[in-house]
């Protein structure tokens, strides 16, 4: 009959632990809520913390990133500045190491005229554009209007220089007039140049003159 009184202890137990439970329960007294303070809402999420992790981890992707962009030889340096020049150094190194393995020996159409008459790196239709006019002796015309440009700057630098060794020898009575019309003719190299700027293909634009600079550069001579 050991069974039996071994369950009543337990269901003695169990009982003893729930009255200790309810007793402590009720014993505190509950909160209650100010008419001033408003009751809390459940629902509202609760705000981040201002400190925050998330920009930090957006930053370390970010270095990664790069880093996985640069060559084998320059990872892993940390916050270390990379420059330009790092990077052709790497190149180079790159090549010659190759060429000291042989790699660039019987490489196609060695010994041969290389081919030029297209340029892989320009659009398709206008290196078409380009050797019809070639073969046909033509030029674009911002080939021809940069030729026109570089000898009107070097007929009006010399025709400045004129004009400052009269001034220098006369009187000057005749540098006002050779003023107004050095400055005529730079407005129309500027105006040609303007023009050719517009046509020209990116990278190979060119700068206007100015009177002021021109004028002491020609000095300095």
């Amino acid at each position: 009959m050991a069974v039996p009184a071994v369950a009543a202890r337990r269901l003695l137990a169990s009982a003893r632990s729930r009255r200790a439970f309810w007793s402590a329960s009720w014993s505190a007294e509950p909160a209650v809520p100010s008419a001033s303070s408003p009751a809390p809402d459940s629902k509202k999420k609760r705000k981040a913390p201002s400190g925050s992790a998330a920009p930090h981890r957006l930053a370390a992707v970010m270095d990664a990133v790069n880093e996985r962009k640069l060559p084998p030889e320059l990872r892993g340096r940390g916050n270390a500045v990379r420059s330009e020049t790092d990077i052709v150094n790497v190149v180079e190194q790159r090549i010659w190491h190759s060429m000291e393995e042989g790699h660039f020996e019987n490489l196609p159409g060695k010994g041969k005229p290389l081919n030029l008459n297209s340029n892989p790196h320009a659009d398709p239709a206008e290196d078409t554009l380009y050797r019809i006019l070639s073969r046909n002796g033509c030029a674009p015309e911002w080939v021809e209007l940069n030729k026109e440009i570089r000898g009107m700057i070097a007929s009006w630098r010399s025709a400045l220089k004129k004009a400052l060794v009269n001034q220098s020898e006369d009187d000057g009575s005749n540098w006002n007039d050779d003023c107004r019309v050095l400055q005529q003719q730079i407005r129309q190299i500027n105006d040609k140049v303007f023009r050719y700027n517009l046509i020209v293909p990116f990278g190979r634009q060119m700068f206007g003159l100015n009177w002021d600079k021109e004028v002491d550069k020609v000095k300095l001579k």
